[in-house]
Order: structure tokens, then C-alpha cells, then sequence
């Protein structure tokens, strides 16, 4: 009876063993809903998704290089415009020595030039002013220009006679900044980038003067000149979107002018004179001194091809006293793009002595 007693005792006991193990080995009701919930609720697998389509336009952004070409060419030839007042391109060829104050808009210029007769066939033409001016793009915001010349003109050979010039102009710390614009998929980017540059110019010149009468000096003339442009490398500046930005080396831009002209001084009463003056300007073997890196385009080297042009130039000036003139004064281009339609007018006042 003891014996049937134990075995049954033992019975149960395992039984409760296996029990116990069994509900250990199954996972919880609250454990199996919420791996439910989160295996319900986690997104699909993402399938073949469409990345966004790239941004274009540095084709546009190099192309936009050519631009700043043509806005340095016609940099250098505004610089020699403004420097021939100094050499008084508006003023006869044989005068008296004189020394003239003037100021000019169009582009922003105030100065002083003149010439002293250092024997009776030369004559040094002199002069210096301060500077700004804008063309097509850029903006020269602060120049100082100096020019001087030396001119043998042939007075013992009467009143028909050749003369020659020799001078140079210089303007060797310029502050500048040129703009770059492009499109691209997203939208256009303009750009302003500011540097320092530097021109200088060297010129002969060949002409006949000719005084048909006590009123009338009459010459024609031609001209010879290489011009160089130094200009400092930059980069472009920061943008929130500027996706193909540039970067310029320094440079120096060179080309090389001839100019056929003349003009005409004539005395219109006792106390009024005039002066008219012109020519056709054509460009050879001009270079451009970029080399831009551009981002998405490599490196980019515009070229400058020949360009013709003519420039203009006139005077009235008004006697107001004894060796005092009072000098209202123009000059200009006339031309296709870089150099363009440009016209610069001062008034000036002259001592004569």
C-alpha cells in the first residue's frame, strides 16, 4: 500500500515538472501581438526608386567665360580712350604751351595734362588723372591714369609738314569687378567678382600737319599701339547655389592696334575754336590671358578675335580772358560688341602761356 502510495506521488510530481517546462517553452500572448503590431505596421521594402534627375548648365557656366573676354578686351581699350585726352587728342598739334584742369562723366575722370615745348621741334605731352568707369558688365571703381608722349614736329619745313609721336600710357593699380551669369536646370546664377588689374600702353604715331590759314589746322595721322592687361586670379564668391563655379588664374591680356585719323582745328571766332577728330581702329593679334576652371566643364581658354571699330572725338573752347580757355570737350566709340557704342564729356579749363 506504502509502495502504491509513493508511485503515485511520483507520478504527479513529474507530471507537474513537464507541465512547468512546457509553459516556459510557449511564447506569451501580449509578446506574439506585439510582434504582430510591429511586423504590420513596418513600411514595405522600397522597389525601385527614382533617384532626382542631375542639375545642367556647365556648358553655360563655361560658355559664360567668353563673356568676361570681351569684358577685359573692351577694359583695355576704354583705358586707352581716356588716356589720349591726356595726350591731348582733342587739341591741335602746334600750339602754344598750356596746362588744362578738367573733369569728365560718362565715365567718372578728373585730371590735369598739358605740353612744354623743350625746343622748337619737340614737345612733351604730359598728364594725370583719376578714374571709374562701367562698360558691358564690369565696373572699374577706382584708377589712377598716367600718360606722357614726346612730339618732333618739322616747323622748319614750313607750313606743310610731318611730325611723329612717341608715348606710353599707364594705369598700373586698378580696382575692378567683373560679373559672370549662366542657366542652369534650376534656375540662372549671376555672379560679381572683384580683383585688381593693371593696363599699359605703348604707341608711334605718323602724321602731316598742314595750316591752310591763320584759322585752319588740318592732319591726318596714323597710329601704332600694343596694349597689355595684367589682371589678378580669384574665384568665384560664396552662393547658396552655384553649382558650377569658376576659378580664374592670373593673366595678362595683350592685343594690338592701328589707327588711320585726322583732324581739323579751326579758330569759328576771335574767342571761340573748335576741334573735330576721328579714325578707324582695327584690332590684331589680341589675346585673351583667362584660363578658368570650371566646375563640371574643365578648363576653359576663350579667344579674342580681331575687331574694327572707329573712335570720335571733338572740342569747343571758349576764350574767357587773356590765356584762359574754357574747353567743353567728347570722345567716343562707335562699334560692334566687345568694344561697342561708349561716349565720355568733360569740361576743362587751359592756361595758355
Amino acid at each position: 500500500m506504502v509502495k502504491l502510495a509513493r508511485g503515485f506521488i511520483a507520478s504527479v510530481v513529474l507530471a507537474a515538472a513537464a507541465w512547468l517546462v512546457l509553459m516556459q517553452l510557449q511564447p506569451s500572448p501580449a509578446l506574439a501581438q506585439t510582434e504582430c503590431v510591429e511586423e504590420c505596421n513596418r513600411p514595405p521594402p522600397l522597389q525601385n526608386a527614382v533617384a532626382p534627375p542631375p542639375v545642367t548648365g556647365a556648358d553655360t557656366s563655361g560658355g559664360s567665360i567668353g563673356g568676361l573676354a570681351n569684358q577685359r578686351f573692351n577694359q583695355m581699350i576704354t583705358n586707352r580712350v581716356l588716356g589720349t585726352v591726356l595726350l591731348g587728342v582733342n587739341e591741335q598739334i602746334n600750339c602754344s604751351d598750356c596746362i588744362s584742369a578738367f573733369g569728365s562723366a560718362g565715365s567718372f575722370s578728373a585730371g590735369v595734362h598739358g605740353r612744354k615745348e623743350i625746343t622748337s621741334n619737340l614737345s612733351l605731352l604730359a598728364g594725370i588723372a583719376y578714374t571709374q568707369f562701367s562698360e558691358g558688365g564690369y565696373s572699374v571703381t577706382s584708377a589712377p591714369i598716367g600718360a606722357f608722349a614726346l612730339r618732333y614736329d618739322f616747323v622748319d619745313w614750313g607750313s606743310s609738314r610731318p611730325f611723329f609721336d612717341v608715348g606710353a600710357i599707364l594705369t598700373p593699380f586698378e580696382k575692378v569687378r567683373y560679373s559672370r551669369s549662366y542657366t542652369t536646370s534650376l534656375g540662372p546664377v549671376a555672379l560679381n567678382s572683384s580683383t585688381n588689374s593693371s593696363d599699359y600702353g605703348v604707341y608711334g604715331r605718323a602724321g602731316w600737319i598742314t595750316r591752310l590759314s591763320p584759322r585752319d589746322e588740318v592732319a591726318a595721322s596714323i597710329e601704332v599701339w600694343q596694349l597689355w592687361q595684367r589682371v589678378a586670379g580669384y574665384a568665384d564668391p560664396i552662393l547658396a547655389f552655384n553649382p558650377f563655379d569658376a576659378t580664374i588664374a592670373t593673366g595678362t591680356d595683350r592685343t594690338n592696334l592701328v589707327k588711320v585719323g585726322g583732324q581739323w582745328t579751326h579758330l569759328l571766332t576771335s574767342s571761340i575754336e573748335g576741334n573735330i577728330n576721328g579714325g578707324y581702329v582695327q584690332s590684331f593679334a589680341a589675346h585673351s590671358g583667362i584660363v578658368a576652371t570650371v566646375t563640371g566643364d574643365g578648363t576653359v581658354v576663350p579667344t579674342i578675335g580681331n575687331q574694327g571699330w572707329f573712335e570720335y572725338g571733338g572740342r569747343l573752347g571758349f576764350r574767357i580772358a587773356q590765356g584762359w580757355v574754357a574747353d567743353l570737350f567728347v570722345n567716343g566709340t562707335l562699334g560692334p560688341q566687345p568694344v561697342g557704342n561708349t561716349i565720355h564729356g568733360g569740361v576743362g579749363l587751359r592756361f595758355n602761356y
